[in-house]
């Protein structure tokens, strides 16, 4: 991940490397899931969308590749496997009037590029981390084949992470080896995830590490040729809908929420096409209009006046409430297994500061400044789907 700043407009006057300092240390310690990614710049004036390469392997046949006496065999061709990515803006800004200015100026601008630069810091380190979270090759401890079917006896184990490697391995991923150090598969996984496998004798913290070994940022230890870096940021999948039926509906494909939905409700609810359970029976929503409350299916149903509406995207549901527990994601996985994308010579953050007068006659009293964040374009995408496991699990209350 690189980091550009730009400051426009900006007086003499202004500590420049300092605002900039602030905002990107800012950003930097929210960088886990996009610290490891393969990256790969757009050039300028190339689009918005890039592609990544790679060039699939050779089938080893012991018999196809025998050779016959002074005969020629048939040649074979190359083949790639392509991936594309499309970049999008992120970005924000404060305002700071003049009366700021005139009492505690320095302090505000530079505060506020360091919030600005943990909150965009943020938003990078979560589309990151949601792109690496969309593949397929997903592993559920005790068996489990379903995310529904999480139950609190699932938790992280010591095994779950031998297994991930063996799939690795098995998937010939390539293992990083910056720095000089050991060749190992890297972990992302939350603090609750981390507590569950440290009471295991046969994890090793960074103090047990020698002292010349250079670690990663927010590293914690290792185990099996894994080495855990931990993230507050780690993907949680929660239930999106646990709401109720207010009105009886016979044979009616809408009907109305009994309670005002979150911000969460609303946004699954809308989502034409999504799977939802009212009561135990499966229907398929069709829409929602958040001022009336009213949901859509996509055929008609006959619903009891407080039916239970819910979701199925988290962990096992309750039986009685159908409350359903959060699922972590831990992520174990080999180098290049994703890629991030920036605009080349742009980097992947910029600020912004702007001061009073700069906007010309759209301040005409000289009253407005502002600080600003900006990722001018950015994307993340699986590169090998099996060079990365996603591991669901519960973890310890």
């Amino acid at each position: 991940m690189t980091n550009t700043t730009v400051n426009i407009n900006t007086p003499s006057g202004f500590d420049k490397t300092f605002y900039d300092r602030q905002l990107l240390e800012s950003a930097r310690t929210r960088f886990v899931h996009a610290k490891f990614g393969q990256l790969r710049p757009i050039p300028l004036h190339s689009g918005k969308r890039v592609q990544f390469r790679r060039w699939n392997l050779f089938d080893p046949d012991t018999a196809g590749l025998a050779l016959a006496e002074g005969v020629t065999p048939t040649g074979q061709s190359l083949s790639q496997t392509e991936v594309e990515a499309s970049v999008s803006q992120y970005g924000a800004y404060v305002e700071i009037s003049d009366l700021v200015d005139m009492t505690s100026y320095d302090t505000v601008v530079g505060d506020s590029a360091e919030l600005l630069g943990e909150q965009l810091g943020t938003v990078i380190e979560w589309v990151t981390r949601d792109a690496m979270c969309a593949g397929n090759n997903v592993q559920r401890p005790n068996g489990k084949t379903a995310r529904a079917s999480v139950a609190a006896a699932d938790k992280l184990t010591v095994s779950e992470i031998r297994r991930a490697v063996r799939t690795l391995k098995r998937a010939k991923a390539r293992p990083f080896s910056d720095n000089g150090r050991k060749p190992h598969f890297v972990c992302i996984c939350s603090p609750e995830a981390t507590y569950d496998l440290q009471n295991d004798t046969l994890w090793q913290d960074v103090s047990k590490y020698s002292n010349a070994e250079l670690i990663y940022s927010g590293e914690i230890g290792r185990l099996f040729g894994v080495v855990f870096v931990e993230s507050t940021e780690a993907k949680i999948f929660r239930q999106s809908v646990l709401n109720r039926v207010k009105t009886a509906t016979t044979n009616a494909a809408a009907f109305t929420l009994k309670n005002a939905p979150t911000e969460a409700e609303s946004a699954y609810l809308k989502t034409a096409g999504n799977p939802i359970e009212i009561d135990g029976s499966s229907h398929t929503l069709a829409g929602f209009d958040e001022e009336s409350l009213i949901v859509t299916l996509s055929a008609p149903a006959s619903l009891a006046a407080d039916a239970i509406v819910y979701s199925l995207d988290a962990g096992a549901p309750d039986a009685a409430t159908r409350a359903a527990m959060d699922v972590h994601a831990t992520l174990v996985f080999g180098k290049d297994a994703y890629g991030v994308v920036d605009i080349e010579g742009k980097g992947a953050m910029q600020t912004i500061v702007k001061p009073h007068g700069s906007a010309g006659s759209g301040d005409p009293l000289d009253q407005r400044a502002t600080v600003g964040a900006k990722a001018p374009a950015y994307a993340a995408v699986i590169l090998n789907d099996l060079w990365l496991v996603r591991i669901e699990h519960a973890v310890s209350a």
